[in-house]
């Protein structure tokens, strides 16, 4: 190979060609990437809140306590204590509507409420 004059430009023009589609191909790549993993709004994780859990949990209302009760959506733990409060007063829940006999747990909270409450048999006795 022939050694380049100082007056010759370092890469012929096919090179120079060469190397920009590369770059091209390579940030088209990068792009594409970028908005697979949800482009500005998705797929970062921030470290002080973590995502919610997506997990559905379900609780037995006649023996779960005050703590596991207020993970219910729109029990407090206030509410989460007047159910457990209710229930060592009048006994064990015959129905999952007899949480309404409970103060604060409405009907929008207990449509809130019912997909994570395990169902209660004619016992009393959750299954």
């Amino acid at each position: 190979m022939p050694t380049p004059s100082p007056d010759s430009p370092p890469a012929t023009d096919r090179s120079l060609a060469v190397i920009a589609a590369a770059v091209a191909l390579a940030l088209a790549a990068m792009a594409i990437w970028f908005v697979a993993q949800g482009g500005p709004w998705g797929g970062l994780v921030h470290h002080d809140t973590p995502p919610a859990a997506t997990g559905r949990f379900t609780v037995n209302v006649n023996t779960a306590g005050a703590d596991e009760l207020a993970q219910l959506p729109g029990i407090g733990p206030a509410t989460a204590r007047r159910i457990v409060d209710h229930r060592r007063e009048h006994g064990p829940f015959s129905s999952i509507e007899a949480l309404h006999d409970v103060p604060d747990v409405g009907p929008a909270t207990l449509e809130a409420i019912r997909p994570h409450l395990r169902p209660i048999t004619a016992s009393g006795k959750s299954r």
